[in-house]
């Protein structure tokens, strides 16, 4: 019995933990404590010195040393126990549905591959696994769901990445945790939970007015971008990489960086190098890329980054068009 609703696996794993956790932490404590009432009954005043010295000479270190350990290796136990939730919590499948959602005082945005767009509302099918990009357009926000038991910081101009599979249809509330302004406390939103039929007409009935991929395609080209990449059909030189690197293959590659280190050129080094260029160097080029921070609103970055997406043939299409 929990709390809260458990809508996800996630959720049940969460809660094991803390349980756990919990157990642990009150048998320590009830160790802890049990031993200082202990020894405050044997040594009270009144009793006399020689069974206190009888006492103490039978006192053995090896005890302590031993409660002691054990404890460390338990909670380093539930240290890598909660270390393995967290580092699955970030590594999506490669199969999840992707789906944008933008932090805004005081609201939030959720934009979907197909097109679809809804303002404090978000649809997902049970038993599919939903990659969230998260990004704010103001301020720190934090995006939370406590039937899923997810929460994380939104940060502006930047992607965070959360995943998930709904387990329970139904609906349950999504705030905003991190005091955002004075609206703070309206920043609410409804996630929806709806098996695959549902959803799927769901998505048939939401209005779109084309894909995100279609989207980022003009954008792509409206905004000079196919002047210099390469994308198979916009550029001056489909072979030609000398003034910039050819956007064909490469999302979910390996990118060299100027300092020697290689990254997976994932949604959010695209989403970062289209913001930030000089913050993500590659090797030279004859061209040197502006920043386009306060040019795009995210909205535009989301379609962008949808578009150089498809550019990948060897990674499945999105999924939830």
């Amino acid at each position: 019995m929990t709390w809260l609703p458990e809508a996800s696996a996630h959720a049940m794993r969460i809660d094991i933990l803390l349980a756990g956790l919990v157990i642990i932490s009150l048998a320590v404590l009830g160790l802890v404590f049990g031993l200082m009432v202990l020894n405050v009954l044997r040594f009270r005043a009144g009793r006399t010195t020689a069974i206190a010295r009888a006492i103490a000479e039978h006192k053995s270190w090896w005890f302590e040393i031993a409660w002691t350990s054990a404890t460390l290796v338990i909670f380093f136990g539930l240290f890598l126990w909660a270390t393995q939730l967290y580092v699955v919590g970030f590594r999506p499948p490669a199969d999840a549905i992707q789906i944008y959602v933008t932090g805004k005082q005081w609201m939030w945005k959720i934009q979907y591959p197909g097109g679809q767009r809804e303002i404090n509302a978000l649809h997902v099918p049970a038993g599919r696994p939903v990659q969230l990009l998260l990004t704010s357009e103001d301020v720190i926000h934090d995006f939370s769901i406590p039937a899923l038991r997810i929460k994380h910081d939104v940060l502006p101009g930047r992607y965070q990445s959360l995943w998930f599979t709904a387990t329970r249809t139904g609906s349950f509330r999504l705030y905003c945790t991190q005091f955002c302004g004075l609206g703070h406390s309206r920043m609410t939103a409804t996630l929806t939970v709806m098996n695959a039929t549902d959803y799927a007409g769901w998505l048939n009935s939401a209005p779109a007015s084309g894909s995100l991929a279609t989207v980022g395609e003009a954008l792509f080209i409206r905004s000079g971008c196919s002047g210099c990449h390469a994308s198979s059909r916009y550029a001056p030189d489909a072979g030609d990489t000398s003034r910039a690197p050819s956007m064909v293959g490469l999302y979910g590659s390996r990118v060299a960086l100027a300092d020697g280190r290689a990254i997976v050129a994932d949604a959010a080094f695209l989403h970062d190098s289209i913001l930030d260029p000089p913050h993500r160097p590659g090797a030279s080029f004859a061209t040197e890329m502006p920043s386009f921070r306060g040019v795009l609103a995210e909205d535009d970055l989301a379609a962008l980054v949808a578009y150089l997406q498809t550019l990948s043939p060897a990674l499945p299409p999105e999924a939830g068009n």
